[in-house]
C-alpha cells in the first residue's frame, strides 16, 4: 500500500510501543517519517529501518526540558514540509495521594511538562506551519483514563494530562477546520506496551488485567498504528474533532 506516499509525518516517541509500531506502519504506507526519540535512539532506528534513507530523519529531544519541542519542530521542518504531526510521546509518573509532597510535586511537574506543555508548544508550531501551507493533520494520543479517570489512583497526573491534550486537540479542530487543519484524538484503552505491563503490576499482573477486558487481551499496538496511519491520509475530513476509542469494547460510550 502507498496511500501515504508524498506525505511527511513528524512522530514523537518513536522508540517504543505505539510509537515504534506507528513508525513502521507509516513507512510501509509510503510516508516519509521524522522520528523523535528521547533517550532510546536505537529503538527509533529499528522502527524506521525499513524506510528509505532519504525519507527518514531521527530527531532527539528531551521533552522534560522546557523549549525542547520548539527545537524538535524546527529541526524536522527544516528537513522538509511536515504534513502530519503525531503527538505520541508521554510519561507516566506515579503521583500518590498518600505519598510525600516532593514525589507528588515532581510527578505532576513531569506529567505536565512532557505530556502537556511541550506537546502544546509543538502543536502551536505545527499549526502555524499548516496554516502557511494550506492545511495539515494533527493526531494526538490521549487515553480512556482521560474520559473516566484512572483505575489506579497513583496515575492521577497522567490521566489529567491526557485529558488536557485531548481538549487542546479539540480546540484546534473547532477553530481551524475551515482553514484545512484536521485534528483527531486517539484514545486507547490498555495497550500492550512496557508501560502498561509495568502498571499492571499494581492491579495483580497482566493476566489479572486481561481478565477484566472485554476481549480478554490488551490492545495490540499495531492496531492503534493502523488507525493513526488511516487518519494521516486525511481522506475522511469530516472526522476532524473526533475522539476515537480503541479499547476492545471495554469502555463503550
Amino acid at each position: 500500500m502507498s496511500d501515504l506516499a508524498g506525505r511527511t509525518v513528524l512522530l514523537t516517541g518513536a522508540s517504543r510501543g505505539i510509537g515504534a509500531a506507528t513508525a513502521r506502519v507509516l513507512g510501509e504506507r509510503g510516508a516519509a517519517v521524522a522520528a523523535h526519540y528521547g533517550s532510546y535512539r536505537e529503538g527509533a532506528e529499528e522502527a524506521v529501518a525499513g524506510i528509505p534513507d532519504a525519507d527518514r530523519l531521527l530527531v532527539g529531544a528531551d521533552l522534560s526540558r522546557p523549549g525542547a519541542a520548539r527545537e524538535l519542530w524546527r529541526e524536522a521542518a527544516a528537513w522538509r514540509r511536515i504534513d502530519v504531526l503525531v503527538v505520541n510521546a508521554a510519561t507516566m509518573p506515579t503521583t500518590a495521594f498518600t505519598g510525600e509532597d516532593a514525589g507528588w510535586d515532581e510527578g505532576w511537574r513531569q506529567a505536565l511538562q512532557v505530556n502537556v506543555l511541550e506537546p502544546a508548544s509543538l502543536i502551536r508550531e505545527a499549526l502555524a506551519h499548516f496554516l502557511a501551507h494550506g492545511g495539515g493533520t494533527l493526531i494526538t494520543l490521549s487515553s480512556w483514563a482521560a474520559q473516566r479517570g484512572s483505575a489506579i489512583a497513583d496515575l492521577a497526573a497522567y490521566a489529567s494530562s491526557k485529558a488536557a491534550i485531548a481538549n487542546l486537540t479539540q480546540t484546534v479542530a473547532r477553530n481551524y477546520a475551515a482553514r484545512g487543519v484536521l485534528a483527531h484524538v486517539v484514545a486507547p484503552g490498555i495497550v500492550r506496551t512496557r508501560l502498561s505491563e509495568a502498571s499492571a503490576a499494581a492491579r495483580g499482573g497482566v493476566d489479572a488485567v486481561n481478565a477484566v477486558l472485554a476481549m480478554g487481551e490488551m490492545v495490540p499496538p499495531e492496531e492503534v498504528a493502523e488507525l493513526i496511519a488511516f487518519l494521516a491520509t486525511g481522506t475522511c475530513r469530516h472526522l476532524t474533532g473526533a475522539t476515537i476509542d480503541v479499547n476492545g469494547a471495554s469502555h463503550v460510550r
